[in-house]
């Protein structure tokens, strides 16, 4: 056994202790509204209600973004780690410079991780291009999302409400709910998990 060996191991169990001690938590203290209500108010403390409403369903979906923004920075470093100890390399780049998604698979090959069992590969692809999204806003991603995943963009004024001053800005309708971020570490803890070739590996953990 060598430490390269442990690794997946570790990064599992440093992942799973993110999202259950802070990222799950996070989510769940945050109160969302199936359905907001909109038309003529008949008191200003039901259009206050109405308002809040809105903010509170604003607010889960930027936290969710940012919960995915941090399960991706520590997934693509322990990744790198990962990759760098199985030697890994793209000769075009410089060392932590590699297109993360090319890395990813060339990682999942050399450690004998098959991306295509159940949603793994779909999954983390698709958490690296909204960490993309929400960290840069409009650019490449936005329509690499919108094909990978074009649930993400199912803006619906029912249920989310842009609080931004009137804007082009198609990143600002990226829609996540707790439950795909819960996906996400899902996936993350998968992958590590398959990775990890050592006796009674957590292949499957219990969320996402």
């Amino acid at each position: 056994m060598t430490q390269q060996d442990n690794l997946p191991r570790i990064f599992q169990a440093n992942t799973d202790r993110l999202f259950q001690r802070v990222i799950h938590p996070g989510l769940a203290a945050l109160p969302i509204h199936p359905v907001l209500t909109f038309g003529e108010a008949r008191s200003m403390d039901e259009f206050l209600d109405r308002a809040a409403a809105q903010v509170d369903n604003y607010t889960a979906n930027e936290a969710a973004k940012a919960f995915t923004l941090t399960l991706a920075a520590l997934f693509e470093r322990q990744l790198r780690i990962w990759g760098r100890g199985l030697g890994v390399t793209m000769t075009k780049y410089k060392a932590g410079r590699e297109p993360l998604l090319d890395y990813l698979g060339l990682c999942a090959e050399t450690g004998d991780v098959d991306l295509n069992e159940g949603p793994i590969g779909f999954n983390l692809v698709e958490m690296f291009l909204v960490a993309n999204v929400f960290r840069h806003g409009d650019g490449t991603s936005v329509g690499d999302l919108r094909n990978h995943a074009p649930g993400r963009w199912t803006y619906d004024p029912s249920r989310y409400v842009d609080l931004l001053p009137p804007n082009e800005e198609q990143s600002e309708q990226l829609l996540v709910q707790p439950g795909d971020v819960v996906r996400y570490a899902g996936a993350c803890a998968r992958f590590w998990g398959r990775a990890d070739k050592l006796p009674l590996a957590v292949k499957d953990p219990p969320y996402g």
